[in-house]
């Protein structure tokens, strides 16, 4: 199966944290976190929709400046979440620049901004070009059960974790996992392209049998004929979709394991700082972050298939592989690490 969601570490364990989710058969994609981002391209950036903050460190928030500069001009909406104060935080990125000649820039580039309280209070602004992104209220709200984007191919829930500042960390799922047999494809006479997209929104979004999906090899494909969605249902196979957490910058306190084991309970995939080496574990303490051996035993406890560490403290250059097999061996709990609380 071939999952709909690609992650990247931009920055790969050591650098600013960012990671890049690509969606599969679709010119978009989502980023957690926006540190030095200097690594993506201009093509990647402009695809990007939605992108989630952690908190406004300098390293989890330093590729801003980056993303504003390659869109500016660009008819486009990004989505920013982030912690409670992230409305106020953008609004003073963007006022360090000047917005004299935004009349004539070709596009209106717009920021949708929601700030994210303790309580999953929000509040969302707007921020558009050609009003040199002067604040627009959009209105105050609640997160329902933890989930900040509902799309119809994917959801983002959040929980507001310490890192003696409130710190999000967020999952993303599939509502489910639509796979396409391309020998079924073949007997039907049906071109692989990007109206399997199509096809996957009608079945995820339950569109009856008699819906009309438009069948093309190509966008510029002047062969393009309609046929109902009950007779190319046979074409795909519907699993439980994925599953990615993403958590870092947290302090190893118990309400935050118990707040991240439940946002990221069987995950497919796990993205989890391990900023400090197991035997640093009062460093890590003092500044708020976890140890490799937490992160391995709070993936554990949430059940997930697979974890991925990264945010690993520079005081550990070259020694990626020694960190790694302690988180490895906190998650399989292997002899020599700690039972978990």
């Amino acid at each position: 199966m071939r999952p709909l969601l690609h992650p990247t570490l931009i920055n790969g364990r050591t650098g600013d944290p960012a990671l890049y989710i690509e969606t599969l058969f679709e010119q978009r994609a989502i980023l957690f976190d926006i540190g030095d981002i200097s690594l993506l391209s201009p093509r990647k950036i402009r695809r990007l929709e939605h992108v989630f903050v952690s908190h406004a460190h300098i390293d989890h928030f330093f590729g801003f400046d980056r993303m504003l500069r390659v869109l500016v001009g660009r008819e486009k909406q990004i989505h920013l979440y982030g912690p409670e104060g992230f409305v106020d935080q953008v609004h003073h990125k963007l006022g360090a620049y000047r917005w004299n000649l935004v009349d004539r820039e070709p596009g209106d580039l717009s920021f949708v901004v929601t700030e994210i309280a303790p309580s999953l209070a929000t509040q969302t602004v707007r921020f558009r070009l050609k009003t040199a992104f002067a604040a627009e209220a959009m209105g105050a709200g609640r997160i329902d059960r933890g989930i900040v984007v509902e799309d119809p191919t994917f959801r983002v829930s959040t929980a507001v974790l310490d890192h003696r500042t409130p710190c999000l960390g967020f999952a993303i799922e599939e509502p489910s996992h639509l796979n396409v047999w391309k020998t079924r494809l073949a007997i039907l006479g049906l071109p692989v392209g990007p109206w399997l997209s199509d096809l996957k929104r009608a079945v995820i979004e339950n569109r009856p049998d008699d819906f009309r999906v438009r069948i093309r090899a190509s966008t510029m494909s002047s062969d393009q004929h309609d046929m109902p969605l009950g007779k190319l249902r046979e074409v795909l196979t519907v699993t439980p979709g994925q599953k990615i957490g993403y958590v870092t910058d947290v302090a190893d306190t118990a309400d935050n394991r118990k707040a991240i084991v439940e946002l990221v309970k069987g995950a497919d995939l796990l993205f989890i700082e391990s900023a400090f080496a197991k035997a640093d574990v009062a460093l890590a303490t003092e500044r708020a972050h976890l140890t490799t051996e937490a992160a391995g035993q709070i993936a554990r406890q949430a059940g997930v298939r697979r974890v991925e560490p990264f945010h690993f403290s520079p005081r550990y250059a070259g020694e990626d592989e020694r960190m790694e097999n302690e988180v490895m061996a906190a998650f399989a709990g292997r002899p020599g690490t700690k039972k978990d609380p």
